[in-house]
């Protein structure tokens, strides 16, 4: 057996990017997820919580925190897109190792813009191919350079997303450099089975993102033809038990894996009220730890 740790992230507070009049200011969100009883958290943006070194620990350590992850988005299906991506890689990857993050959550850019438009074109298997060689050469060197591992992430609109692209992904990719985030929500957003990729996928599956979908809301939003952005705002993602996938079972699987996992709430709800976070992020974490099996704080 092994074991499911939790944390929570900046996007559990509405934090999307490093700068925005609408988030959680930085300060309170430390505080709040503290006094929520996590003690893991992620970077979330670059550059949302301090970037140096010394005054991040010191910052986390008066609160008892400790990170687990960075987070970055990539786009190397693209030509030539290697440089601009590894100097946005490098810097997250810089920053969560200093913090004694073992960790390096990677995702993919969008096909599917924030209105609801088509802004690429989805791969096809030659360029599934190519992405999953590129990808596989950045687990590679962050692996070398930061000593950390990389947790792929599939997202809804993104490159990979349904069971199809993230199952495709795993065949392309090398298990020694480049494994899976698997975010609940994301796969039960595009139509993907949680319990399958883990019974199918076991030494894949390497960190975890908790959140669930509302399904009457993905039915409209489905029918709709919107965007992920959109259909965030509409309140797609929402608190446990509320939604899909049921998490009981999640995470007795996960137990089941001979891993020690890294279990991240996320809520996506950017923007959200200032007062909205803390109270479900403490009914959250109440439910984890009475329903979550192996689940452990």
């Amino acid at each position: 057996m092994g074991s499911v740790k939790v944390g929570s992230a900046p996007d559990s507070w509405g934090v999307w990017f490093a700068d925005d009049e609408q988030q959680t200011p930085w300060e309170r969100f430390l505080d709040e997820v503290a006094g929520a009883g996590y003690t893991r958290i992620e970077l979330g943006p670059y550059g949302y919580l301090p970037t140096d070194p010394a005054r991040l620990k010191e910052e986390l350590d008066k609160r008892g925190l400790e990170v687990t992850a960075g987070t970055i988005f990539e786009h190397l299906h693209r030509p030539d897109s290697w440089d601009s991506t590894w100097q946005d890689v490098s810097a997250a990857a810089e920053l969560a190792a200093a913090m004694g993050a073992r960790h390096l959550v990677v995702i993919p850019s969008m096909w599917r813009g924030s209105n609801g438009e088509i802004v690429e074109p989805r791969l096809d298997h030659e360029g599934q191919a190519r992405h999953g060689k590129q990808v596989t050469e950045l687990g590679r060197r962050i692996a070398a350079e930061y000593g950390l591992k990389t947790q792929f992430h599939p997202h809804a609109d993104g490159h990979v997303d349904s069971q199809e692209t993230v199952e495709r992904f795993l065949a392309e990719t090398d298990g020694d450099y480049v494994n899976l985030c698997l975010d609940t929500g994301h796969i039960s957003y595009c139509g993907g089975d949680n319990l399958e990729l883990i019974q199918k996928y076991p030494d894949r599956i390497g960190y975890v993102h908790l959140k669930q979908v509302d399904p009457k809301v993905l039915a409209a939003v489905e029918a709709e033809g919107v965007g992920f952005d959109e259909a965030v705002r509409r309140g797609v993602m929402c608190e446990p038990p509320l939604g899909v996938p049921d998490l009981p079972p999640v995470l007795d699987a996960l137990a089941g894996l001979d891993a020690d996992l890294f279990a991240i709430v996320e809520q996506d709800m950017y923007p959200c009220p200032p007062d909205v976070p803390l109270p479900i992020a403490e009914r959250t974490l109440s439910y984890l730890k009475s329903h979550g099996g192996g689940v452990s704080v």
